[in-house]
């Protein structure tokens, strides 16, 4: 499981660097602006130790009014640094009000930049993102470089978060230029260099995250900051890890924990122990990994660190499950995903749930992987449903405003017809003789009208036009999407006109089909290479099947395709071809190929047992279960239902939640077939009516 530290921890530039974190303060005798500056030290790193002086100082500062901007600051980033974020964001909107009442635009952005990143820590990510992007526009005309610094490396992770990479890049650069002016060892080039090297981490451009990282790591030291140092072996590890190379990521995280330790920072510490654990479960170190996230798991719970101890519980369920010890593992894994449920991070549930369903399947308990991939196909299902709704929306708002600018140019040329009227009709009063041209004018100014009218209404076709395709059809492989498909399946007349144009004998079939360890292509190779996959899969199935076929994208690396008419018994040998076609030949990428193959659950239809017709939805669910059967039984293979020899009135729900056990029991009839690797014609193919 991957530690959180950068996505529900998200490093912002909100407070100066630790330069040094002893001594602690300065002695008694000094000025308050001096001991604010040792508080600075601690306040990001070591926040309880901060918040104990700065509590101290509070009745000094409120004697020196021109220390009040940078206490506040620094109290807030204390508070958001050590989870108290209903005080971290009331002392933001005291900052940002102090600003515009003394007309500092610097204090201003300092305050905007406070109240986004306790924003994100309280998931309000949409207000977050607005403020970021409001402080930098502020701190772009403050005169103070470190201040925007702060500004644009929280809008450029801000765009980030919103999938605007070009946006989060410029934002990012601009950082680093204006930190460069500031010299070679500073707390501020040492952030936005940071900030960078994840961005390019996320990108998948790891050679320019590598760059930016040692540059990085080596400002870190040249300061010799140990809380900046650590921070800086933090981003070593995640993209020594993106690349595999485990000893060094492990290596990093170690010098890391050394240093949060010696320096009391007990957050950082449970961030980097979650990392650890999660290093050695990538490399099967599965007691070693228990060891590690026993330990995260309780400095989490000290703390009181909720993400972290859901973190913590998932590592530790995954290596207790790696050593076969399930029970304990499933209870780990269960608490931990209970926090996950809580906070609706679906994503990230989605992913932890994945995980989840690969550990139970290494570990044998295949009926408990099944319930998993379940409740991650359902959480899929339902990101999937709301990305489609809100690109449909984005379609419909950006219809709306091309309407809304039609109706004003027609307004402004309806205007111009009523002035030319008038002016006509002024001209027919005093010049009797301008009548013929007045008249001509008349019908130009007509005809004018009416050819911009019908190029108005020939848009407006167009672009219908364009907004029916795109609401039909998913972007990256231009399949029809399930939406399309649902529609289609709801009017009967082109299945109807379809099926009539069939021979007598033959019927349809519904095809399900799931990319076989489509998480690691990703982990592996990046998320280009799986949208290539993507491609690649949907460009074969259309080889594979006929014109007349309809192939969807179904959700994710999910695909369905259905026949409207097979040959009698021609199933089985669609199935392989789909099976063969995909996995025949790796998918190149770059200077590699990546592997590809598929698992597929496939059933006739219409289906009617008992001479009672399921619908097309219980056909899909029924193929579906097929489907998992397919990957629990080794994947690259196909499940098709054909029948139910002992079918009883009722029963289909029993058997559609369990249908390997309806199948052992000779409820159900099914085929395995398996792709043909000698180019004959499919002698991998067995039906059964239980399992052998």
């Amino acid at each position: 499981m991957v530690s959180t530290v950068r996505s529900k921890l998200r490093i912002r530039a909100g407070c100066a660097v630790l330069a040094l974190l002893c001594p602690l303060l300065a002695a008694a005798q000094a000025t308050p602006a001096a001991r604010l500056r040792d508080v600075r030290d601690l306040a990001r790193f070591v926040p309880d130790q901060a918040l104990v002086h700065l509590r101290a100082l509070e009745p000094e500062v409120a004697r020196t009014p021109a220390l009040r901007a940078e206490f506040l600051e620094l109290y807030g980033t204390a508070e958001r640094r050590a989870g108290n974020l209903q005080h971290a964001l009331a002392l933001a909107d005291e900052l940002i009000e102090y600003g515009r009442r003394a007309h500092d635009d610097a204090a201003l952005a300092k305050g905007l930049v406070a109240r986004a990143n306790t924003q994100y820590l309280l998931e309000q990510l949409a207000a977050s993102h607005t403020t970021s992007f409001e402080a930098v526009r502020i701190a772009r005309n403050a005169g103070d470089p470190a201040t925007f610094v702060q500004a644009a490396i929280a809008a450029g992770q801000s765009y980030q978060e919103e999938g605007n990479y070009p946006a989060a890049l410029a934002q990012f650069q601009a950082a680093v230029d204006t930190a460069r002016r500031l010299g070679d060892a500073t707390p501020s080039l040492a952030s936005a260099l940071d900030a960078l090297a994840m961005l390019y981490l996320n990108m998948g451009e790891l050679d320019r995250g590598w760059e930016a990282q040692n540059e990085g790591l080596a400002v870190a030291r040249r300061i010799a900051s140990p809380g900046y140092v650590a921070v800086a072996l933090g981003g070593v590890y995640a993209l020594a890890s993106e690349q595999k190379s485990y000893a060094k990521a492990r290596a990093a995280l170690v010098e890391e924990l050394a240093l949060e330790r010696g320096m009391g920072a007990r957050q950082m510490a449970v961030t980097t122990l979650v990392n650890l654990s999660d290093c050695l479960l990538r490399e099967g170190r599965y007691a070693d990994a228990q060891t590690y996230a026993t330990q995260a798991l309780r400095a989490a719970q000290e703390v009181n660190s909720n993400n972290d101890i859901a973190t913590a519980r998932v590592n530790l369920g995954q290596a207790l499950l790696g050593q076969g010890r399930v029970a304990e593992g499933t209870t780990q894994f269960e608490l931990g995903l209970a926090t996950y449920e809580k906070q609706g991070d679906k994503p990230e549930l989605q992913s932890v749930l994945l995980e989840y369903g690969h550990a139970l399947e290494r570990a044998g308990d295949y009926k408990a992987a099944i319930d998993a991939y379940n409740r991650e196909r359902a959480i899929s299902r339902e990101i999937f449903d709301e990305q489609r709704q809100k690109a449909l929306l984005e379609l419909q708002h950006r219809y709306d405003a091309e309407k809304k600018q039609r109706q004003i140019e027609a307004l402004r040329q309806e205007n111009r017809a009523t002035r030319a009227e008038l002016d006509n009709r002024r001209l027919q009063q005093r010049i009797w003789w301008l009548l013929a041209v007045t008249f001509a004018l008349a019908a130009a100014v007509v005809g004018l009208l009416y050819r911009k009218v019908r190029r108005a209404n020939t848009a407006l076709e167009e672009k219908n036009v364009q907004l029916r395709q795109q609401s039909a059809l998913d972007p990256l492989t231009l399949l029809y999407n399930r939406r399309h498909f649902q529609e289609f399946m709801a009017s009967e007349t082109p299945l109807d006109e379809e099926r009539r144009a069939a021979p007598a004998d033959s019927a349809g079939g519904l095809f399900l089909l799931d990319v076989d360890h489509f998480k690691h292509i990703n982990d592996a190779h990046g998320h280009a290479a799986g949208d290539a996959v993507l491609r690649a899969v949907a460009q074969r199935l259309r080889t594979a099947l006929r014109e007349t076929d309809m192939i969807v994208r179904w959700g994710g690396e999910e695909f369905l395709a259905f026949l409207p008419a097979v040959a009698p018994g021609g199933l089985d040998e669609v199935a392989q071809r789909i099976l063969t076609a995909i996995g025949a030949v790796p998918v190149p990428r770059r200077d590699t190929t990546v592997p590809v193959t598929v698992s597929v659950g496939f059933a006739p239809f219409p289906l009617a047992p008992a001479g009672e017709p399921l619908t097309w939805e219980q056909v899909v669910n029924l193929a579906d279960m097929a489907l998992y059967m397919a990957k629990s039984h080794g994947r690259n293979r196909a499940y098709g239902v054909h029948g139910f020899p002992r079918y009883v009135d009722g029963t289909l729900d029993t058997i559609a939640q369990d249908l390997e056990r309806a199948w052992r029991e000779g409820q159900v009839e099914l085929t395995i077939v398996q792709p043909d690797t000698q180019g004959g014609t499919g002698s991998a193919r067995a039906r059964t009516t239980g399992a052998a």
